[in-house]
């Protein structure tokens, strides 16, 4: 699957129940854009959660900490929107032993990526919910 945004491949991955209330929409799984980052809901996710770092070393390899994480970065782009939901991420990235800020940082700085969203303006924006 690509990218609607940009054309780039995605990294296509299932969510689990406890994390669909984050995930716009009713679909059972969600891909996000190697390139910009931006994160669309699928309904033919695989079974198994795949590997993270293929997109950036930045996220947790950890798939509890990664799964969270690429979902809050995926609703970066509608802060005021996504509020609620990227605090509640942002706890569970942390839950699952990760920084989700350094996430973010290091996301940022990673430069085989064009994120969609301004993240260090984001960054900022984060610091605040925590």
């Amino acid at each position: 699957m690509d990218c609607p945004e940009c054309g780039a491949p995605t990294l296509v991955f299932p969510v689990e129940q406890a994390y669909r209330e984050y995930l716009p929409g009713d679909e059972s799984g969600a891909a996000i854009c190697r390139r910009c980052l931006t994160l669309h809901p699928t309904s033919d996710p695989p079974d198994e959660i795949p590997d993270f770092t293929a997109i950036s070393d930045a996220f947790p390899s950890n798939d509890d900490a990664a799964v969270p994480a690429a979902l809050m970065v995926g609703l970066l782009s509608s802060l005021a929107l996504y509020r609620q939901e990227i605090s509640a991420l942002l706890e569970q990235v942390e839950r699952a032993g990760a920084d989700p800020l350094l996430v973010v940082d290091r996301l940022a700085d990673d430069p085989a990526l064009e994120p969609a969203t301004d993240l260090r303006g984001r960054r900022r924006q984060l610091a605040q919910l925590l």
